[in-house]
């Protein structure tokens, strides 16, 4: 999508961190913007900021977990604004515990938000889009984590890994529709994920704590230092936009992951090796 001004943008997880970012970069373009999110009190702080130089954004309350909820602030959004052109389904939490807590409640609740979320997001805009005809484009936040396995056993890398699967295959079945497709895998970024838990639905139960003294603790400490010392949102939003108007799938934010990456497939092609030629 080349030519932007004057389209709509739909932000969930708008609030806060990439998100928030993500809307002023769409608003700063001069896109119409609603953000989206479950948290009131900082969904209207947001909006309130963004207004101040731009006064074509809206916020709608919305829990991406719930269908019915996603499907409220989509029609939010056709009725303050007409069409919607750019989706991002962005909103994430975050739940550890690794091999040392299999909670059942955090890993429903991950996959929820993390990868129902996605789908409700696509299922409600979708139609809508392809409707219009007037060409659009999706935006689905994943993490580096859906690209190698660094967090181990974790509900948030299986769901990241879903979303990049989701988005590739959702790609190519809306090439030919003139529909774009971009999947977001930034690495650590200053946002506030690391206290998702603030959000967390009364039906998935109370977190349950780890022991101090396990490892997944010690993962969980280190991945907050790193969040700490994280790529600004701007940046990541900045290459969001760029990958919209010049119709890129893969976002990546972070080149030192690269060799990451790069163990992984080399991994997965010495296995393919392996295999006899009949």
């Amino acid at each position: 999508m080349r030519e932007i001004a004057g389209k709509t943008a739909f932000v969930t997880g708008g609030a806060s961190g990439i998100g928030l970012a993500l809307g002023r970069a769409f608003a700063e373009a001069g896109m119409n913007v609603m953000l989206a999110d479950i948290e009131t009190d900082a969904l209207q702080a947001a909006v309130k900021n963004l207004q101040a130089f731009a006064p074509n954004v809206r916020g709608t309350i919305c829990d991406v977990a719930d269908p019915a909820s996603v499907e409220r602030a989509a029609q939010a959004s056709f009725e303050a604004f007409g069409n919607v052109h750019v989706v991002c389904n962005n909103a994430g939490v975050a739940a550890g515990g690794g091999i040392d807590l299999i909670s059942l409640d955090n890993w429903r609740w991950v996959l929820d938000v993390n990868l129902m979320g996605v789908l409700h997001g696509i299922k409600s805009f979708l139609p809508h889009i392809r409707a219009h005809g007037e060409g659009g484009h999706i935006v689905n936040t994943a993490s580096m984590a859906g690209i190698y396995s660094g967090l181990g056993f974790s509900p948030y890398g299986a769901s990241k890994f879903a979303v990049v699967s989701m988005s590739e295959g959702l790609a190519m079945q809306l090439r030919p529709h003139g529909i774009g497709v971009s999947v977001l895998c930034p690495s650590f970024v200053r946002t506030r994920i690391g206290e998702s838990g603030r959000n967390r639905p009364q039906r998935y139960g109370p977190a349950q704590p780890l022991d101090p003294a396990s490892p997944a603790a010690a993962m969980v400490a280190e991945i907050a230092r790193q969040l700490e010392a994280g790529l600004e949102p701007a940046a990541v939003a900045a290459r969001v936009l760029a990958a919209v108007r010049d119709d890129e799938l893969y976002v990546f934010t972070h080149p030192d992951m690269r060799s990451e990456v790069e163990e992984r497939f080399a991994a997965i092609l010495a296995a393919m090796d392996k295999v006899p030629v009949h």
